[in-house]
């Protein structure tokens, strides 16, 4: 019995992804655990394990396929008890003795001799576009490479990693240029027409595609700017003896090889105010409110091509240095795309952070369905006045975006008045 491996959904919101790679061959045993593709979605790469056991009867999508769609067929597997693979091998000969006999099996012979001319298809079409996957165009930019030089040798002549990875640039890349000039001039006239409503000439611009996570992340934007009834809460914090209790806590876990951040201070005080306001921990939907039993905060992590929240999950309940090793590796694993999704998607409460660049004040906006999203500015001396009385502080401007359909102000003020006076006198956090 033949038993299909379909496009596996990732995560709630996918409908397509990349099919980057195959760990298995046609031939090759299978069991159930066993690591058999990586797919690119728009937030991540993540290896496909087998469900079931069997031998790889066939290969339906070649590796570098874009656009599959979730459930599409992508290998087929000759399960146990099934002699698939067998005949596979057999019926080429018996077509060859008696072609005209053996006609009504021509669709079992089909699938041996197909991979021999689909070569030629993408000949044909090598002139109007070039094929190749999103990681293979990613590395042949950083290098400058002319795509059009480089030789195909994955499926169907499609360029994958390895053709551009020992591949360096021509003296032919110029003079290759106006041949592939055609191509956007086919397009160019509806981009023109577009853009010219605008405003914008033609000919004054550079035209980027948008790959998979910048537009879930416009759409995802969009949506909750626009549906979400929302507002901003901003207060001014004095940061200085968090500043102290900070490098105090790095002296003490010195030995450890671990650093505490002010931002993982804020994570850690944005989870202990949410247990001391509960109201703020909840999600709107329409069958009613969600009150969420854990802090699971998410914190916004920039990477190219756009942002994705890694989740600290239950942080009311770890310290400063779990939290801290934990934030450390989902940033850098974010950054490289290696992120599970149960390590990026969901989340009760965001923080996100610019201070580092200098911004002093902005506001987010909610990433559903959360409720709120905290906004953290840079900490910079400011003049502030303390018993009636002229003094200099370190202070910290922050934040918090509401859904006014789960936090109203009253809530968010509670909540900030809590989160003040955790991030103001940190040995409360402890307490």
């Amino acid at each position: 019995m033949s038993i299909d491996v379909l496009m596996p959904a990732l995560s709630p919101t996918m409908e397509e992804g990349t099919l980057a790679k195959w760990h298995v061959k046609k031939g090759d045993t299978v069991s159930s655990g066993d690591v058999i593709a990586e797919i690119e979605t728009d937030k991540a790469t993540m290896e496909v394990e087998a469900v079931d056991e069997g031998v790889v009867e066939e290969i339906l999508i070649p590796e570098g396929s874009e656009g599959v769609k979730v459930n599409t067929p992508i290998a087929r597997l000759a399960g146990e008890g099934a002699p698939a693979a067998a005949p596979a091998k057999a019926e080429p000969a018996k077509t060859a003795e008696a072609p005209k006999a053996e006609a009504p099996k021509p669709a079992a012979a089909a699938p041996t001799e197909a991979p021999k001319p689909a070569p030629a298809a993408p000949a044909k079409a090598a002139g109007e576009r070039i094929f190749a996957s999103p990681l293979a165009r990613r590395i042949a930019e950083q290098k400058g490479l002319d795509l059009g030089q480089v030789q195909g040798s994955g499926p169907h002549g499609r360029i994958i990693k390895r053709d551009v990875e020992g591949a360096t640039p021509q003296a032919k890349a110029p003079a290759a240029a106006p041949a592939a000039a055609p191509a956007p001039a086919a397009s160019a006239p509806r981009q023109a027409q577009t853009l010219a409503q605008m405003g914008i000439p033609d000919g004054s611009y550079d035209l980027i595609p948008l790959d998979g996570m910048r537009k879930t992340v416009a759409r995802r934007m969009t949506d909750s700017f626009r549906d979400v009834p929302h507002f901003p809460l901003t207060i001014d914090l004095e940061i200085d003896g968090l500043l102290a209790s900070r490098a105090k806590i790095n002296a003490m876990l010195e030995k450890r090889g671990v650093k505490v951040s002010v931002n993982d201070l804020v994570i850690k005080a944005a989870a202990v105010a949410l247990t001391q306001v509960p109201e703020a921990n909840a999600s709107y939907s329409p069958e009613g409110i969600a009150m969420h039993h854990h802090a699971d905060i998410a914190m916004a992590v920039a990477i190219d091509g756009g942002l994705i929240t890694p989740i600290i999950r239950k942080a009311e309940q770890k310290g400063l240095a779990q939290i801290a090793t934990e934030a450390k590796d989902l940033a850098e694993r974010a950054r490289t795309r290696k992120l599970k999704p149960d390590e990026f998607q969901g989340g009760t409460f965001s923080v996100s952070n610019l201070g580092m660049f200098g911004i002093k004040s902005f506001a987010s906006i909610i990433n559903e369905p959360q409720g709120c999203i905290l906004s953290v500015g840079a900490g910079e001396q400011r003049p502030v006045v303390k018993n009636g009385q002229l003094a200099v502080a370190t202070v910290m401007t922050v934040t918090l975006t509401c859904d006014h359909r789960v936090v109203d102000g009253a809530v968010g003020a509670r909540w900030l008045a809590a989160f003040k006076a955790l991030i103001e006198d940190p040995i409360t956090m402890i307490v």
